[in-house]
């Protein structure tokens, strides 16, 4: 079927502590064959900012930081038919959700799970709500990254997103504090809240 769009493998390494799920990568990124790629999506310019990592690395580098700090990132779709870009145009007839159910028990590290966007959100909760391995897990919407999500700009993203992080782990917001020009890539703190 043409136009048929298929996700990335996972970036996550067992130890994950939060996974940040989107519904499925855009034109750009599934072009580029790597996670928000698109140059104007807020992603990784936001997580550099929260985590501390220059967004210019290489992309391989860049997922190192955001897998040393803790963080997964998937999607909820494994494939579905998309002409464009949009979530809109998904055909909701043509969906294959990943196996979150088994990535969580090959991650049981894994609390917390923001997703990047209400699409995801939904798809997510449409599909994968009712398994009894999600039960255990603190579920969060964020503003979605994209460059099609106009309503907020960068600075409004990044309060949310930031907001997200300290909600999970007040002690994060210390981590933010007087930031160095070259920070080291801080770590997403591992104790249950």
């Amino acid at each position: 079927m043409p136009d048929r769009a298929r996700s990335f493998p996972p970036i996550a390494t067992p130890d994950a502590r939060v996974l940040i799920l989107g519904s499925m990568p855009g034109q750009a990124s599934l072009a580029a064959g790597q996670y928000y790629a698109h140059p104007r999506n807020a992603f990784w310019p936001i997580m550099a900012t929260l985590l501390g990592f220059d967004a210019a690395l290489d992309y391989p580098a860049r997922t190192v930081a955001l897998a040393a700090a803790g963080f997964a990132v998937w999607d909820v779709l494994h494939s579905c038919h998309r002409p464009g870009s949009l979530d809109s145009l998904i055909d909701a007839e043509s969906l294959v959700i990943n196996d979150m159910a088994g990535f969580l028990v090959r991650h049981r590290a894994i609390e917390h799970i923001f997703f990047n966007g209400s699409a995801a959100e939904k798809l997510f909760r449409k599909h994968l709500g009712t398994d009894p391995g999600i039960a255990r897990l603190h579920l969060t919407r964020l503003p979605s990254t994209s460059p099609a999500h106009a309503a907020l700009n960068f600075a409004q993203k990044l309060a949310i997103w930031r907001a997200a992080f300290v909600a999970v782990d007040p002690d994060f917001q210390a981590n933010l504090s007087a930031v160095p020009s070259n920070p080291p890539c801080r770590r997403f703190p591992s104790a249950s809240r």
